[in-house]
């Protein structure tokens, strides 16, 4: 049986510092369990309907995560794409090579270095990136709306929160300034 974590015990992330006194009834094992019962929820209709797009064409989510990096980052080293989606070069190879092949992402060598790869999307797989994007958009649009911008706020902390070093270190490789195509950073 997983130990319950108590308001005494329970300590808050440096970033986001407790005042003195400050209620911690939200750190309860119920309450963490509920946490993790709306991840599990939220994920599964959050992607439902990108799954019914991309089951139309034989694809999977290991596709559309391809799409939507490569989308976010034209451009971008399979190095660097490995890198963000965590997972082993044989994997990604395995999703990506039909993508090149059906059209939907090009692979050119780099400028700088020509053993290199650099990913962008086609005409084709911008517009299924877009068409799957649209479909979420919706989704986040309404929640974001319902719950209003203090309430975003805190879920971008929560979200951040829960990304370990890896995935941070991803995280700020998307969102930063992008690199040069066929450049190291």
């Amino acid at each position: 049986m997983p130990a319950k974590i108590s308001a005494q015990s329970a300590e808050a992330p440096e970033r986001s510092p407790l005042p003195a006194g400050r209620n911690l009834l939200f750190l309860r094992e119920e309450e963490l369990r509920l946490a993790q019962d709306l991840l599990f929820f939220g994920y599964r209709d959050f992607t439902a309907g990108a799954d019914e797009i991309l089951a139309e064409l034989g694809m999977g989510r290991a596709h559309h995560r391809v799409l939507h990096f490569v989308g976010r980052r034209p451009g971008i080293t399979v190095g660097d794409l490995l890198g963000i989606l965590a997972i082993t070069k044989q994997s990604l190879g395995r999703v990506l090579q039909p993508m090149v092949e059906d059209g939907y992402v090009t692979q050119t060598p780099g400028r700088s270095d020509r053993r290199q790869r650099l990913l962008t999307l086609t005409e084709k797989g911008a517009a299924l990136e877009r068409r799957l994007f649209e479909r979420q958009r919706e989704t986040i649009m309404r929640a974001y709306r319902e719950a209003g911008p203090v309430a975003v706020e805190g879920f971008r902390r929560v979200m951040r929160g829960l990304m370990g070093e890896q995935a941070t270190a991803a995280f700020e490789l998307l969102e930063g300034p992008a690199a040069e195509p066929g450049t190291s950073r």
